[in-house]
């Protein structure tokens, strides 16, 4: 299971390798979707084994001018609201294809991936930035396990294109469930199944009624839950209710 820890939080990971033969190790596989009770946590995920990929063909898919035209990330971005008083963490943030998005939108935007490839080329990324926006942004290397946010330290946390390789999810989204402000809101964008032209195959897809499920098992409210917006993926919103 050691190549989970390295692919777990950059979400878009199978795109390095997906004109290569993909096979599946024999442990059980969070994502092959079964019925398991919602009070429970996810079982352990197994991906392709040459799931690592190269880093540059990595680095080259995530930046994909293609990607712009069926991410729409502007209009992603805009189910956040107004995030000018806002902390925002990006979690699978990768390259930053939503991170640098976002900084000029908030206060703070955290990037946080558990590869340290990518928080180096966050890193990269965020010294040829205004020095406005420097002090906005932090890169942040986090465990597959725990993202690593501080108690109630964000407002509001994206999660896209990488829901499907978090390990034992229930559980992780307890852990993100402490690391948020009370009424703060957690957007999942992953892929809808049915062999789709973008995307992974569709046993390496976790389906937005799963997700309702085990956000609601670690104590979330599901607020919206679109199919249509986007023609290959569903945008799921959450927030965390205050305690009465």
């Amino acid at each position: 299971m050691k190549h989970i820890a390295t692919l777990l939080l950059t979400g878009f990971v199978w795109f390095g390798c997906q004109n290569q033969p993909k096979s599946v190790s024999e442990d059980p596989s969070l994502i092959r979707e079964k019925p398991i009770p919602a009070t429970t946590v996810s079982e352990p995920v197994t991906l392709p084994s040459n799931g690592e990929g190269n880093f540059e063909s990595l680095v080259a898919d995530f930046e994909s001018k293609d990607r712009g035209i069926w991410q729409k990330p502007e209009l992603v971005i805009s189910y956040l609201g107004d995030l000018k008083n806002k902390t925002v963490a990006d979690i699978g943030a990768g390259t930053g294809y939503f991170t640098f998005r976002l900084v000029p939108k908030a206060k703070k935007v955290i990037g946080i991936d558990i590869d340290p490839r990518f928080i180096n080329f966050l890193d990269s990324v965020k010294v040829r930035l205004p020095e406005v926006y420097q002090n906005r942004f932090e890169s942040r290397l986090a465990k597959y396990d725990d993202p690593l946010l501080q108690p109630e330290e964000a407002d509001k946390v994206v999660i896209v294109n990488t829901y499907a390789y978090i390990e034992n999810r229930v559980q992780y989204l307890r852990t993100l469930h402490k690391g948020m402000a009370p009424e703060g809101e957690l957007l999942i964008i992953d892929f809808k199944k049915n062999n789709l032209p973008i995307g992974p195959p569709d046993e390496f897809k976790v389906s937005s009624t799963q997700v309702e499920q085990e956000l609601k098992a670690a104590g979330f409210v599901v607020s919206k839950v679109d199919k249509e917006v986007l023609d290959y993926q569903y945008i799921i919103l959450a927030e965390k209710r205050a305690e009465k």
